[in-house]
């Protein structure tokens, strides 16, 4: 097996791991400190993949200050737990170990802070796979995926659009990535629907692990 690409860069919740029980318990959780009630908590999967401050201002029409003590309410629960309250989709350790094996080198590339992201990685064994992880940080500074990208090439200047690809299932992902001029793969076993990631223009769709493993691996043995 030959990984089709030297740089692998991958989002984390929603293309490595389902992680909706503990986020939307974290955010209801928040919600709950500020007096809303939340009944179906399916309502808040839309929590899953931009920035949280975002997310606080867009859905429930907090100002900036209460957008960034509902992030404070929502680590305070997440890092309780809910950042275990989390699955890994089936065949993503073997993808990545393949890939890993095939001379790709593998590079997270998340919204979520690396102090989680690092412990959510090694809660499924995973985090060996990874030469590089790259997130947000508990003080902010870099809560949009195109930071997170810029991040990655500052430590990386030879990624290019030649040698790298990026995966997610987000229109986040796939913008930021087109922000750099790198392709992307959007999968459809996450959050982003096909109607947005098309439309925000995913360069590849993988409608599965296998479907992904096809796109990112030469299964032929030379």
């Amino acid at each position: 097996m030959i990984s089709k690409y030297k740089y692998c860069l991958f989002d984390l919740d929603g293309t490595l791991t389902d992680p909706a029980p503990g986020i939307t318990a974290s955010v209801a959780y928040a919600l709950e400190r500020f007096g809303i009630e939340v009944s179906d908590r399916a309502e808040l999967n839309k929590f899953i993949g931009p920035p949280l401050v975002y997310s606080f201002k867009t859905y429930y029409g907090f100002s900036d200050e209460q957008a960034k003590q509902a992030v404070a309410y929502y680590r305070e629960r997440f890092r309780a737990g809910g950042l275990y309250e989390n699955e890994i989709y089936p065949g993503i350790a073997e993808l990545l170990e393949n890939i890993k094996a095939g001379g790709g080198r593998v590079i997270l590339a998340t919204s979520k802070p690396e102090e989680f992201a690092v412990k959510i990685l090694e809660h499924f064994e995973i985090l060996k796979y990874f030469e590089f992880v790259a997130g947000n940080t508990l003080e902010e500074t870099r809560p949009e995926k195109r930071q997170v990208i810029e991040h990655i090439l500052a430590n990386y200047p030879d990624i290019c659009a030649e040698n790298a690809v990026m995966v997610g299932d987000r229109e986040y992902d796939v913008l930021a990535a087109k922000e750099f001029s790198l392709p992307s793969v959007g999968v459809l076993f996450g959050y982003g629907s096909l109607e947005e990631l098309t439309n925000a223009g995913a360069d590849m769709l993988a409608e599965s692990v296998p479907a992904l493993s096809a796109l990112l691996i030469d299964a032929r043995v030379e």
